[in-house]
């Protein structure tokens, strides 16, 4: 489409322009599982020619716009309004199909400006300062935050939450990209190669047998990757030494399985678990019992992901659930005007036991 034809669909939808404007093929959708566009600019999508292809559109353009979201169809010289959701509703084609911009700062882009700017001269003084080591500790309180959100199936806090996590990210970028050690497209470019090498069962012709088959060939990249690369790292080596002890525990056990180190039945963890309680029975100093004890906890995150249970979030569940609990004992407490100290065992258990009759 060239100018010339681009001015006589505007003059059909009877207003200027935009000032930026994105030209798509209808036919770029046809591949497409997400909008091929910043949603926060306005696209113009031409050759649209049949009711499949308007079908196809609609679904890609709904995984990033509400579906009453006013869209402008251009047909044999007349406008039709239609909401999106009505997109292949009595189709008429061929059409030129015009999508007005979401509000402003809903694209990565406009993200990614915003973040640059707090970083520029006229930023934020606080921004300014940072490097990649002190935003450390923000990127684990975000990062647990984001967790306790998933958590909770709070999808409003999940939103708020990934957002917090994803400025974390950019602004690292933003740094780097400043002292010219990396920049956010190299970030994306980097993850969207390793995710189509790693997935030739997706992007290539390779054929898996289900999810263990799909896990097992990942290690075989990966090794092989870490071969090419002339590295002595090992296998777990990758697996950040700051993780929680629970979740790296998994996560070493998750790749030696990939390997072939495992119980080829769950039986045998079980067994191990009796063997090592044995083993913490008969110990006989501190050192002895902090040894077994470790060995326990690890044959326990092994059972964990047998019975494909995160452990780290088992834990942390049953953490928060006995701090609901208890704080239900402590206001039991109060409102027997007792101090728990003064309480015997037996007054905290019975209140402890209504709390979980109470669903706490």
């Amino acid at each position: 489409m060239d100018f010339n034809q681009i001015a006589s669909t505007f003059e059909v939808l009877r207003f200027s322009p935009p000032s930026k404007l994105i030209l798509l093929e209808g036919t770029d959708f046809r591949s497409a599982h997400v909008p091929p566009f910043p949603p926060d600019m306005s696209a113009l999508l031409t050759g649209v020619d049949s009711e499949i292809l308007a079908e196809k559109i609609k679904s890609v353009l709904l995984t990033s716009f509400p579906q009453d979201h006013l869209i402008f169809i251009v047909c044999a010289g007349q406008k039709h309004d239609r909401q999106l959701k009505e997109l292949d509703m009595d189709v008429l084609v061929p059409a030129d199909i015009y999508i007005p911009p979401l509000e402003k700062g809903s694209s990565f882009e406009s993200f990614a400006e915003i973040v640059a700017h707090l970083r520029a001269p006229d930023g934020c003084p606080w921004d300014r300062e940072q490097t990649h080591q002190t935003l450390r500790t923000h990127l684990l309180e975000e990062t647990y935050e984001a967790l306790a959100s998933m958590d909770s199936l709070d999808a409003e806090a999940m939103t708020e939450e990934f957002g917090d996590l994803l400025l974390q990210i950019v602004l690292n970028a933003q740094i780097g990209a400043e002292s010219g050690e990396f920049d956010i497209h190299q970030v994306i470019r980097r993850i969207h190669d390793k995710i189509i090498r790693r997935h030739p069962h997706v992007f290539g012709n390779l054929k898996l047998d289900g999810v263990k088959g799909v896990l097992q060939n990942w290690e075989r990249l990966k090794e092989t990757e870490r071969g090419d690369a002339n590295t002595s790292k090992g296998l777990l080596d990758g697996v950040p030494a700051a993780l929680p002890a629970l979740s790296q525990a998994q996560e070493y056990q998750d790749r030696a399985a990939r390997v072939g180190f495992d119980w080829p039945e769950i039986e045998g963890v079980i067994e191990k678990i009796r063997e090592e309680v044995e083993e913490i029975r008969l110990a006989e100093n501190l050192e002895e019992i902090t040894t077994e004890l470790g060995d326990l906890l690890f044959v326990l995150v092994n059972l964990a992901r047998w019975r494909k249970v995160d452990a780290e979030s088992a834990l942390r569940e049953a953490n928060s659930k006995f701090k609901n609990r208890f704080a239900y004992v402590e206001q039991g407490a109060r409102t027997k005007g007792r101090l728990l100290s003064d309480m015997t065992l037996e007054e905290m258990d019975s209140l402890w036991n209504e709390a979980k009759a109470n669903g706490i």
